[in-house]
């Protein structure tokens, strides 16, 4: 190669190690970039006023069986309900279950709470004697079992609430268990605290949340777009006093589930709000009532 051309070889790798290094740092910041999650992906159509609301099992079947057991949750799972929700808390040695109150009395007679005692003692609490002599010796299940139980239900997809205030650490111990499971696109994480939410969102956006609030301002779509959820979930009275507050979601494309509903008044009421979700305890109840009142019955 003669002394010129060498030289105009020299002069152009500067410039292509910089177009280089550009590319790659580009082509790297799309692929670490978390995909948006929207409402429509999880929920499908969004509703409009009349249309019937998907079923949520409130912690289960609790009309069937003791809240937050695997039978409760698979009587759910297995029924016509779209969702299944449920509680999750840690043990004292740091592993999920299914557990809503902040101490064990009410269900399994026991003055402590979840974060007071580690697994192989949450292992041995009675959870099923309280609800009915049927259900006595009922365990409390850990999050990656109920996890298997829905991935063998391909049909059926779960709210997870993080009951209080949760860690990027302690969101590790739950998104490690969805992606183990590949349940990314059936999970939606939930939870009333919303420095969690922040906290959710900052560390892992791309796994879909929901704000719960009893309570909604008359325009809660900005507050929806700054958490980065996909939808909200809030109560009766709350839609019912802030009458713009659906349609304001549904056209910003956010969800709008209510809880915890289990009388026909309050199902025809949100109903013809346009909710998309009702939560309740009563899912076959709702279901055999969005039947019988469905357009042309």
């Amino acid at each position: 190669m003669n002394p010129s051309a060498y030289r105009r070889l020299r002069s152009l790798r500067i410039p292509l190690s910089i177009a280089l290094v550009a590319l790659v740092s580009t082509t790297l910041a799309v692929a670490l970039t978390p995909t948006p999650v929207f409402a429509r992906d999880v929920f499908g159509s969004l509703r409009a006023p009349g249309d019937a609301a998907f079923i949520v099992g409130h912690r289960g079947d609790r009309a069937e069986a003791p809240e937050n057991t695997l039978v409760s949750l698979e009587l759910a799972m297995d029924s016509t309900a779209a969702f299944v929700e449920t509680d999750v808390q840690l043990t004292r040695d740091r592993v999920p279950v299914l557990f809503h109150d902040r101490d064990l009395e009410r269900v399994a007679g026991v003055d402590a709470a979840i974060a007071d005692l580690d697994l192989a003692e949450v292992r041995r609490l009675d959870v099923g004697a309280w609800y009915s002599p049927q259900y006595a010796g009922t365990g409390i299940p850990t999050l990656a079992e109920f996890f298997a139980a829905l991935v063998e239900r391909p049909q059926a997809r779960a709210l997870v609430e993080l009951k209080r205030q949760w860690t990027a650490d302690d969101f590790l111990l739950v998104t490690g268990l969805i992606d183990r499971y590949a349940l990314r696109d059936r999970v939606v994480l939930q939870s009333f605290n919303v420095a969690t939410i922040i906290a959710l969102e900052r560390s892992a956006p791309q796994y879909p949340k929901l704000l719960l609030a009893r309570e909604l301002p008359d325009d809660p779509v900005p507050l929806a777009a700054r958490l980065g959820v996909i939808a909200i979930a809030t109560t009766a009275k709350a839609v019912r006093t802030a009458p713009d507050a659906v349609e304001l979601l549904h056209a910003a494309g956010y969800g709008v589930l209510c809880y915890t509903l289990n009388s026909e008044e309050t199902w025809a009421e949100v109903r013809a709000l346009g909710v998309d979700g009702i939560i309740t305890d009563e899912p076959s109840g709702l279901d055999a009532w969005l039947a019988a009142t469905a357009p042309g019955t």
